[in-house]
């Protein structure tokens, strides 16, 4: 590895200030020396203060180590040796006494850089102290969203909507009390926990007192007596006289009218009815079956066809007064179409069952777990049908007693049939004539009568799939019509061609809350 000499070095790095201005590279070619070692060499200028440029062309653009380092040089010399020295480095005599000032300058505003630098860290403090307070509050602010979006969740799926006033138990209040108590400790304000829980702040703090869950006091209060209540005495009148034997086996409807043919009065009905409840003798009587609640009708759901079938049996009437044709009708409740129906001379449940069975095979139904839906008519609840409805795999429902409105796609088909331009007003003359009438109904009700609630289409391309290309293929009918004359539609849309979704038989119905209640 060869050696260099101090001069060699300095003459090497010479090359690099003006006024030749040569890169290390171009040096490197010259002189054959390695770029590496070259850059070594200038590191080592630099470090000594030796005014060496970097990687910058101009004198101007040195870095400030270089251009402190020409001051320094330069500042022992008188006017002649420094124009000599600038012309030998490429410079400017103004651009060192430029250099120069600037040094002084930055000796001499030391001071005033300080308390600039001073000022600005006071402004800076300040300003992160700022940051750090929004900070704070947001990072609150976001604990009492997430705390408040928590609780109400809670509180609804454990016990539900809460009635205004009902009994709680200590258990229910200290569920609440401690939600509410977690919510307030995960940041969240006390009046907006208890808004969210359900409750007012007013009940919370009845709830929770000397950090104790108090229990509801209404159970054991002690309220006084009526003034109009019925004495002992009274009430023993009233027992005695519905216990005489000309009594025994009368309501109090029959026994205060008769009393009160006699002169005597010792109270109303509901008087009677009350004392008799209170002494444990009003019971159901007879052998009429004692009166019971009907809960609601189950909900169901059809996404698709095949899910949920309603069917029911309307007469049709014959050319003989009183006697009548018996249509048995199978609809899908996801398209409306009819997919079963036969007409017979009488109801039966044997008839009913077959016709099912066919159905089910027709529409590849099968142990998919169907739901039929119907009204509590005989054929419908009858052990035959009952039993193939089990052995078909299929889930039977049915109305609740003398409410239409149960199954209402099977009655609304009944009444769009018997409402026909063409139904038969004086009645079939034949039962063949009446199947031959059902049939060609049920042809034009199936494929040409565009149903109005399936955004009219017809009932068989709802069960076949085609509705949303029909819809679509109309929308951009319109929307052509609309782009060649749109002053005619305006700023309106065109008319909505979106297949229809899913179909629920007996929705469950919205509870109406106080606050609806009031405004209607």
């Amino acid at each position: 590895m060869p050696r260099y000499s101090e001069e060699r070095k300095q003459a090497v790095l010479s090359k690099l200030l003006p006024p030749l201005n040569m890169t290390v590279a171009e040096v490197s070619r010259v002189e054959g020396i390695g770029q590496q070692t070259l850059y070594n060499w200038r590191d080592k200028a630099k470090l000594q203060g030796r005014p060496v440029p970097g990687n910058k062309p101009t004198p101007d653009q040195w870095s400030p180590e270089a251009k402190l380092a020409v001051v320094i040089e330069t500042g022992a010399l008188n006017e002649a040796e420094l124009s000599e020295y600038c012309r030998a480095k490429g410079l400017y005599v103004e651009q060192v006494k430029a250099w120069k000032a600037d040094s002084l300058k930055g000796f001499a505003s030391s001071r005033e850089q300080e308390l600039e630098a001073r000022q600005q860290r006071k402004a800076d403090r300040k300003e992160i102290k700022q940051l750090k307070r929004e900070l704070r509050h947001k990072e609150k602010a976001l604990a009492e969203t997430a705390a408040l979006l928590v609780l109400p969740k809670k509180a609804g799926c454990a016990l539900g909507e809460r009635q205004r006033g009902r009994l709680t138990s200590v258990s229910e209040r200290t569920q609440y009390v401690t939600w509410i108590r977690e919510a307030k400790e995960s940041g969240a304000r006390l009046p907006l926990a208890c808004e969210e829980a359900g409750i007012s702040l007013r009940t919370y703090k009845r709830w929770y007192q000397d950090g104790k869950v108090l229990a509801d006091k209404r159970p054991d209060a002690v309220r006084t007596e009526p003034a109009n209540k019925l004495s002992a005495a009274e009430q023993a009148i009233i027992l005695n006289v519905s216990n005489e034997k000309r009594f025994a086996s009368l309501p109090p409807t029959q026994i205060v009218p008769t009393l009160l043919d006699e002169g005597l009065y010792y109270g109303s009905e509901s008087t009677f009815y009350r004392v008799l409840k209170l002494h444990g003798q009003l019971h159901h009587r007879g052998r009429s079956a004692a009166p019971k609640g009907h809960k609601a009708p189950e909900t169901f759901e059809a996404t698709g066809p095949g899910q949920v079938f309603c069917w029911d049996i309307t007469y049709l009437p014959s050319a003989v007064r009183g006697q009548f044709y018996y249509w048995y009708m199978l609809e899908d409740l996801f398209s409306r179409k009819i997919v079963g129906d036969e007409v017979h001379e009488q109801e039966s449940g044997e008839l009913a069952a077959e016709l099912l069975q066919r159905t089910l095979l027709r529409e590849n139904c099968l142990h998919t777990g169907l739901v039929l839906h119907s009204d509590n008519g005989a054929p419908m609840k009858s052990q035959t049908m009952r039993a193939k409805a089990y052995e078909l795999g299929v889930t039977t429902s049915y109305s609740r007693p003398r409410v239409s409105n149960d199954n209402p796609f099977a009655e609304s088909l009944f009444r769009t049939c018997k409402y026909r331009p063409e139904w038969p007003s004086s009645g079939f003359k034949s039962l063949d004539e009446a199947r031959q009438w059902v049939l060609k109904f049920t042809r034009w009700y199936n494929y040409e009568h565009k149903h109005s609630q399936l955004n009219f289409v017809t009932p068989h391309q709802r069960h076949t799939g085609q509705d949303k290309a029909i819809l679509a293929q109309r929308k951009r009918c319109m929307e052509a019509a609309k782009a060649a004359n749109p002053s005619r539609w305006g700023k309106r849309d065109v008319r909505n061609c979106e297949p229809v979704g899913p179909t629920t038989l007996n929705p469950e119905k919205k509870p109406v809350k106080q606050e609806e209640k009031q405004a209607a």
